[in-house]
C-alpha cells in the first residue's frame, strides 16, 4: 500500500519516534494509532501521539529507563522521555461489556489488525508506523475520511452496546470533523439508547460541550435529537416546540467561543434560571460555570433595555458586573440575531452604550463608595447600627444616578441633608 503523502510529511516528535524506534529494534510490533492517524491524514497536527505495540507491559517496562504503569491491568504504561510523556499500549482484545463501559476482560494480542477491530469508528481504526512507513487500514478508515463520514468498525449496534458513549461520539465526530453520519451507524443509536443511558454525567457533558463548541453545533444538536440521545441528558430542549428548538440551536452559534456564553445562548428562552442551574449540577458542570450561565440567562434579554436611561443600564450593570458585560452582550446579539435579526441595530447601539457605560468603570456597588460605612457613622457621629447601612443604599443609589457625586466631601454634605430630611 502507498504511504500517503500526509503521513509521510508528519512531524512526530522525536520522543515518540525515541520510543517506536527502541520497540522496533527489540522486534515488537510498533505503530501510531487513533486520533493521531486520523488527524495526521487530515492535515491536522495531532496533540497527542498514542502508541500501540505488541510489546507486553512488562516488556515495555525492561525496555526503557522510567515507565510509569498508568493502566497497566489493561496494557497501557506511561514511557517518560525527558519531559515528554508517552502512553504504550500492548494490543489487545475485549470481552463482553457488562456495563456499557468496561470490557469484562481483555486478551493481549500480536496482530494490530485485532487490536483495531475493537475500536470504534473506522477513521479511528488506523495505524502507522512513521520508521516502517507500514499503515494498516483494514476497515476501509482512509475511506471513509476522504467521504467525510463517520462509520462504526463492524457492527454499530455492537459497538454501541460495548460502550454506551460511542453514540454521542459518533455524533460529536460529525459536528467537530464537519462529516456525515453513515446511515447504519445512525440508525444503531435508538435501539441502543438504554446502554447510553447507564453513562455517567460527567463523560456526556464532556462530548455534548466538545460539539457544542465546534463549528457545526446547530447540526451536532439536531443530530443529537433526531436520535434520541438529546432527550436523555437534556429533555428540555428535546422537548422543546419544533421552532423554539431551532432557534435556540441557531443562537448557540455565539461568539466568542465559550462554553459558559454558548450555553446560556442555546437555553436562554428556554428555561428559567432555576431550571438552568438544574441542568448545570445534572450535568456536572463546575459550579462557577453553573452559577455563570444562570446570571446570562437571567438578564439575556437585553432587548427590553433598549429604551433605558444612563442610570438604569448603570443599575442593570451592578446586576451583572462588569466582569460579564462582554459574555452578556454576546449571548443578548445571538438571541436576537437567531430570532429578529431586523433588531440588531438597536441591539447594537444598546451594546454600545453598555460597553461606553462599563469602560468608564462607574461606582457599582458599595465597597467602591468613597465614603465607607467607618466615615459614614464618624459624618453621622453614631456607631454601628441599621441606619449606617440604609445610609450606604441611599449614597449608592445617588452615585449610580450620578457618578460624579462619588467623592467624599460630596457624599459627607449628601448623607447629613439625607439624615436631617429623615428627622433623626
Amino acid at each position: 500500500m502507498t504511504t500517503p503523502a500526509p503521513l509521510l510529511e508528519a512531524d512526530v516528535p522525536r520522543p515518540v519516534l525515541d520510543v517506536i524506534a527502541r520497540l522496533h529494534e527489540l522486534g515488537h510490533a510498533v505503530f501510531l494509532v487513533g486520533g493521531c492517524v486520523r488527524d495526521t491524514l487530515r492535515g491536522v497536527h495531532p496533540k497527542d501521539f498514542d502508541v500501540a505495540t505488541s510489546a507486553l507491559p512488562e516488556e515495555v517496562q525492561r525496555a526503557f529507563r522510567k515507565v510509569i504503569p498508568t493502566g497497566i491491568q489493561h496494557g497501557t504504561v506511561t514511557v517518560v522521555q525527558g519531559s515528554t510523556h508517552v502512553e504504550v499500549t500492548t494490543f489487545r482484545s475485549e470481552g463482553d461489556y457488562h456495563d456499557g463501559r468496561r470490557p469484562s476482560a481483555v486478551t493481549f494480542e500480536q496482530d494490530i489488525v485485532k487490536d483495531l477491530s475493537r475500536r470504534d469508528f473506522t477513521i479511528n481504526a488506523m495505524a502507522w508506523n512513521p520508521l516502517t512507513h507500514e499503515l494498516a487500514d483494514p476497515f476501509g478508515g482512509q475511506q471513509d475520511l476522504k467521504a467525510r463520514v463517520v462509520r462504526c468498525v463492524g457492527s454499530a449496534v455492537e459497538r454501541f452496546s460495548e460502550d454506551g458513549l460511542r453514540p454521542m461520539r459518533a455524533v460529536r465526530f460529525a459536528a467537530v470533523l464537519d462529516f456525515t453520519l453513515d446511515p447504519g451507524t445512525q440508525a444503531a443509536i435508538p435501539e441502543t439508547l438504554p446502554v447510553f443511558r447507564k453513562v455517567a454525567h460527567e463523560r456526556v457533558r464532556e462530548e455534548f460541550v466538545k460539539l457544542l463548541l465546534s463549528k457545526r453545533e446547530a447540526f451536532g444538536l439536531e443530530l443529537l435529537a433526531t436520535t434520541g440521545l438529546l432527550d436523555v441528558f437534556l429533555p428540555e430542549l428535546a422537548r422543546a416546540d419544533a421552532e423554539a428548538a431551532r432557534l435556540a440551536r441557531t443562537a448557540a452559534a455565539a461568539e466568542p467561543v465559550d462554553v459558559e456564553i454558548r450555553l446560556a445562548a442555546l437555553l436562554a428562552d428556554l428555561v428559567t434560571p432555576q431550571q438552568a442551574e438544574e441542568i448545570g449540577v445534572r450535568l456536572k458542570f463546575p459550579t462557577k460555570t453553573i452559577e455563570r450561565v444562570k446570571l446570562l440567562i437571567s438578564h439575556a434579554a437585553l432587548e427590553r433595555h433598549v429604551a433605558d436611561s444612563d442610570p438604569a443600564l448603570r443599575r442593570l450593570l451592578a446586576k451583572v458586573g462588569l466582569a460579564n458585560v462582554e459574555a452578556l452582550t454576546s449571548v443578548a446579539r445571538a438571541r436576537i440575531q437567531a430570532r429578529d435579526p431586523s433588531r440588531l441595530p438597536e441591539m447594537d447601539a444598546l451594546i454600545g452604550r453598555l460597553h461606553g457605560l462599563a469602560v468608564s468603570k462607574p461606582p457599582l456597588s458599595a465597597k467602591e463608595l468613597a465614603l465607607n460605612g467607618g466615615a459614614i457613622m464618624a459624618t453621622l457621629g453614631v456607631g454601628p447600627s441599621p441606619i449606617v447601612g440604609e445610609a450606604t443604599r441611599f449614597l449608592l443609589e445617588r452615585v449610580l444616578d450620578e457618578p460624579s457625586l462619588n467623592e467624599a466631601e460630596t457624599l459627607k454634605e449628601m448623607v447629613l441633608s439625607w439624615r436631617q430630611s429623615r428627622g433623626s
